[in-house]
């Protein structure tokens, strides 16, 4: 299984605004940190507004903020959100599926089991775990103490 980009980045803007929880992020400054399209990013923010993990804020001083604290936002629920479908195997797909077995596959029975496993480390880990160490990601994604882009940053 690999999970999207677009799931991939719904993590990275959280991250972000997880790193930056006292000013508002820009949406130019998540885009250039992470050398994508503002366009690309908005598609995704959509989903992460819509399930409730970051709102937005208008205005001269506006842009987003996480919508909830970063220890109440689980990786799991970001992935779920993120993810359009999590078929493993085209027995998963019950309107796709040609297997005469599926009713009664133990193969089906293992892989839904390991998916529930899957799901069940992500859910014990929160943004916050994965933001731990806020100053070096600040400096990873250059946020000055400001919360703005440091002198220099890409």
């Amino acid at each position: 299984m690999r999970l999207t980009q677009a799931t991939n980045y719904s993590i990275r803007i959280l991250l972000y605004c997880a790193a930056n929880p006292d000013v508002p992020s820009r949406v130019a400054d998540i885009a250039s940190s992470f050398d994508m399209s503002e366009t690309h990013l908005f598609k995704i923010l959509k989903v992460l507004v819509d399930n409730g993990f970051v709102q937005t804020l208008r205005g001269r001083h506006g842009g987003l903020k996480l919508a909830k604290p970063a220890e109440d936002i689980t990786v799991g629920a970001v992935v779920r959100a993120a993810e359009e479908t999590f078929i493993l195997a085209d027995c998963f797909d019950e309107n796709g599926h040609d297997c005469p077995l599926t009713q009664s596959c133990e193969y089906n029975r293992i892989l839904r089991e390991a998916l529930g496993a899957f799901f069940q480390v992500l859910d014990s880990y929160t943004i916050a775990d994965v933001a731990k160490d806020r100053p070096d990601l600040r400096f990873l994604l250059g946020i000055d103490g400001y919360g703005r882009p440091a002198a220099g940053a890409a």
